[in-house]
């Protein structure tokens, strides 16, 4: 697995990240999608379909001045190439992220890329850079271990 950040040291509006993952992209596809899965790499999800315009949430342990909820409705899904919703964190945060799935020779890159940062927002900007490193390799660690 490598994993490469690919957000460029001026880049204040979107962050994007490459995987080279050695699984299938259906596997990759089901972790992105699986709640179950979601839940164990990224954060606990309610409400999640794959339907264009539906609305679901990321729950974790709220921190002060956060409520811990992350507000989402999906953009656009095309099953095992293409996941983008909206990630919106109170009045403080709104985003959309991108999943991206290439097949390889080897297995899938997958490229995140997190847009819609404003210029006044760079320590949600850096923020979201750790979190989304993090959580990447959470990913990583649950793609070896499911079938």
């Amino acid at each position: 697995m490598n994993l490469t950040d690919k957000t460029a040291p001026s880049q204040t509006e979107s962050i994007s990240f490459e995987f080279d993952l050695n699984h299938s992209p259906a596997k990759v596809w089901r972790a992105l999608t699986d709640p179950e899965l979601l839940t164990e790499w990224l954060l606990p999800v309610f409400e999640f379909k794959l339907e264009p315009g539906a609305a679901f949430k990321f729950k974790t342990q709220p921190y002060p001045g956060w409520d811990g909820s992350v507000n989402c409705r999906v953009l656009e899904s095309e099953a095992q190439k293409k996941l983008s919703y909206t990630w919106v964190v109170g009045d403080m945060l709104d985003t959309v992220v991108t999943f991206t799935l290439t097949p390889t020779t080897s297995g899938t890159r997958l490229s995140l890329v997190q847009s819609g940062f404003k210029p006044d927002q760079k320590q949600n900007f850096g923020g979201a850079r750790y979190g989304w490193k993090m959580m990447g390799g959470k990913l990583v660690d649950l793609l070896a271990k499911i079938s």
